[in-house]
């Protein structure tokens, strides 16, 4: 028997008791000569009347008669509400607490009523349906209630307040273009972006007034039995809520499929949308639901990570299979950079990711996500690798125009220069790969910058991918049939891979030594260049010269002729060889004017005597302010005629 029963025997005997007295104080007023025996056999007869089992309780007042009294006044609270269409939560605060009292109210009678077993008669049987008739009529508008609450009391956040460094523009190579711009790889430094990797940032999701409202909530309807109802409520308003973000955030509803078949352009984008908005959902976003949970459901154990899972679980979803169809593509180099922005993002939220999932119900979320980042990280090296083998297979069919700066060039270059920003993840990733650096870091002056920076394992890849660059440049020069504009080809691209190092981070990978080593190579292309241009041209004006010019000793007329036919014929071919650098090309011109000028000006002023000024094609002037026409790149022709 349950545990209402004593007391509602205890008011039945008591009301017998009472009914009993009544009725002897009635019969002893209606008689006044009433003998021993006659009491005696009254008394007997209230005794059997009192030891009576068999009377129906339902004829009696008592217990049951006080409950429908409580059920009935319950019941007028309830019912009230039925019709008034506006919420209980927007009255005063008293007829709030009278409701909830009035439900609290209603649970606890038919826990009571419940707990006689068996039900004994058809009074309380009545009483009992009652109750749970009202009960769940109370549970179904407590519901309505709880969605108000997440609905219209739900608070708004723009995702302004993780300000993340932007994100770096694609390196994209393709040899069709005959120039890339190096403002395609300006970047952001890691040091002044505003992206860091502080503790997670929680923002209210309800106005924290109502939170109250939403835990006496639970509290009423998970005594009631009616968590399920509350838990289902709570879930897809929340998940919509969740929603709602992604939408703010541009996060589109992706399959593996369509991710699979975008262009590059658009998976970029959406990589970058990505990272951004996946960093904010789990370190805002999922931190202040999970918080929001706690303070609702804490009380009640698995319930509150089960509910939160299932709020957050199409969302984590999206993002996970995202990530899932992205290391499913083909390796391109030009995925890198979105690839490790990835990395960076799953990496700094694992230990959020750890928190938010602590309990059973999240495990499949941490192991996903951690099998996620492994992924990533592999694929992040396969596409490294890939970088270095178009940098050392690429194989042109004919020489690059005019010696200039091959477009390879540029894309490695500026390649590797935002490959340096990436020297935390690249550093983790390319730790155990071994490379052969044709090219060690020499002349760090300070000991400590020279082990943190030149021996990391990204220092080692950045030297031997420019080994394998210059490796494949002096291929490339081998297409040119002049060997002065091999020079010039070389000269240009090693210049500009020095400068690219020199004026950036990639110098603390490289060193000074490696430096000076370099800008010597280029320079020992530039005097080779003057060698093999004029070496031929200027034999003509030593004493001597060119004897096969004659059968005889040619005279100073023929050799002046000679060697204004030899400026001619450079001119017309240099002028279209161009160097982009104006100082380069500055040093240059001054070199040629210096070996050039300096010997025809001396030959004139000996010869001038034997040759007459008449057959003089050029002067000494003519020729130094031609020479400033070489290497621009445009191709012209000497218009001075012979003088008469």
């Amino acid at each position: 028997m349950g545990d209402c029963e004593p007391t509602l025997v205890n008011h039945e005997m008591e009301h017998h008791i009472v009914a009993a007295a009544q009725h002897l104080i009635m019969a002893l007023r209606a008689s006044t000569n009433l003998n021993i025996d006659d009491m005696r056999s009254f008394l007997s007869n209230v005794e059997a009347r009192l030891s009576t089992k068999s009377t129906p309780i339902e004829s009696r007042g008592g217990p049951l008669m006080d409950m429908e009294e409580q059920l009935r006044q319950c019941e007028i609270v309830i019912m009230r509400w039925e019709a008034n269409q506006s919420l209980i939560w927007d009255s005063s605060s008293e007829e709030t607490s009278e409701y909830m009292n009035a439900a609290a109210e209603i649970q606890k009678l038919v826990e009571n009523l419940e707990s006689v077993s068996p039900i004994r008669n058809a009074k309380q049987k009545e009483l009992l349906l009652r109750a749970q008739n009202i009960l769940q009529r109370a549970m179904s508008r407590l519901t309505e209630e709880l969605r108000h609450i997440l609905v219209w009391y739900k608070e708004y956040h723009e995702p302004r307040y993780m300000s993340c460094r932007s994100f770096v523009e694609d390196v994209v190579y393709d040899e069709s273009f005959a120039s890339i711009e190096d403002e395609a790889a300006e970047l952001t430094s890691h040091a002044e972006d505003g992206c860091s990797a502080s503790a997670e940032r929680r923002v209210s999701l309800i106005r924290p007034d109502m939170v109250p409202a939403l835990k006496s909530i639970a509290q009423v309807m998970f005594s009631s039995k009616y968590d399920q109802e509350f838990c289902q409520a709570y879930v897809s308003i929340r998940k919509e809520a969740l929603h709602e973000y992604l939408v703010i955030l541009k996060m589109e509803q992706l399959t593996i499929e369509d991710t699979l078949r975008m262009d590059w352009d658009k998976m970029s984008n959406e990589i970058k949308k990505w990272a951004w908005a996946m960093r904010i959902i789990v370190r805002v976003y999922l931190a202040s639901e999970k918080h929001l949970c706690n303070e609702v459901l804490g009380e009640f154990g698995s319930v509150n990570s089960d509910t939160f899972v299932e709020i957050t679980k199409a969302s984590m979803l999206l993002f996970l299979n995202f990530g899932e169809a992205i290391i499913m593509s083909p390796h391109q180099p030009e995925k890198l950079f979105r690839v490790l922005d990835m990395y960076e993002v799953l990496a700094e939220l694992c230990n959020y990711v750890d928190a938010l999932y602590s309990e059973y119900a999240g495990a499949s979320f941490r192991i996903e996500f951690h099998d996620l980042l492994a992924s990533v990280g592999d694929y992040a090296r396969g596409t490294f690798a890939e970088f270095r083998n178009r940098v050392a297979l690429d194989r042109s069919q004919k020489p690059f125009g005019g010696g200039g700066i091959h477009p390879l060039t540029k894309y490695a270059m500026n390649y590797i220069k935002v490959l340096s920003a990436y020297r935390g993840p690249l550093n983790l990733l390319l730790c155990d790969r071994e490379v052969k650096c044709l090219e060690p870091c020499l002349g760090i002056d300070n000991e400590e910058e020279c082990s943190a920076d030149s021996s990391c394992a990204l220092a080692v890849h950045l030297r031997s991918l420019v080994s394998v660059l210059e490796s494949n440049l002096v291929e490339k020069s081998k297409l040119f049939k002049d060997t002065s504009i091999q020079h010039i080809f070389l000269m240009n691209n090693i210049h500009y891979m020095v400068q690219k190092i020199k004026d950036s981070d990639l110098r603390r990978y490289f060193g000074d030594e490696w430096i000076r080593k370099h800008i010597g190579k280029y320079q020992q292309h530039a005097t080779s260049y003057l060698r093999a241009t004029w070496s031929s041209a200027l034999s003509l004006l030593k004493d001597g010269g060119n004897q096969a010019l004659s059968f005889c000793k040619p005279t100073f007329r023929e050799r002046c002729k000679a060697f204004c036919l030899a400026f001619e014929e450079v001119y017309k071919c240099q002028t279209r060889w161009i160097i982009r650098d104006p100082q380069l090309r500055s040093d240059m011109q001054i070199a040629t004017t210096q070996k050039v000028i300096h010997a025809y000006r001396t030959f004139l002023g000996v010869n001038l005597g034997s040759i007459g000024e008449k057959y003089i094609k050029y002067t000494a002037d003519d020729m130094e302010n031609y020479i400033l026409d070489l290497f621009e790149g445009s191709p012209k022709s000497l218009p001075h005629p012979w003088k008469k």
